[in-house]
């Protein structure tokens, strides 16, 4: 899988994040960036973009949302058996050590703390379509 084939899809209550993300992401390479302003919206997409036969590679989460909240997304996707083990970065402003542990005992891929570094969403986005493609080769 290439920058190119990898189908994000970028959960933020915030569309002004959203729009620096989605931004960030192509100038990384990452052409297909898909959003969604809270977490049951984005459930509903990654279980329709599967049954679709169009899954997505990566969902990069907010943690604080109004609605279902991404760890609560995260924990909804761990639980389908279709959706289990796709990649899930937790994107939150808690930096705090029982955030990050709840985040990884939910099943979290990866984590970032707001404000975003380019280069730090870059280090993750590299490791994530990494062990992606080690899984598919």
């Amino acid at each position: 899988m290439t920058r190119e084939d990898c189908k994000i899809l970028l959960v933020d209550d915030f569309g002004t994040i959203r729009a620096v993300l989605k931004m960030e992401l192509s100038r990384m390479g990452y052409k297909c960036v898909e959003e969604a302003e809270e977490g049951a919206t984005a459930l509903t997409m990654l279980k329709a973009a599967q049954d679709a036969g169009q899954p997505y590679s990566i969902v990069i989460s907010d943690w604080n949302m109004p609605g279902m909240s991404g760890i609560e997304l995260l924990e909804a996707v761990r639980s389908d058996q279709v959706l289990a083990a796709m990649p899930f970065i937790m994107v939150t402003a808690e930096a705090d050590m029982n955030s990050v542990m709840r985040a990884i005992k939910s099943g979290a891929t990866d984590y970032l703390v707001k404000p975003i570094a380019a280069d730090a969403l870059g280090k993750k986005m590299e490791k994530v379509l990494e062990t992606i493609m080690k899984k598919t080769a």
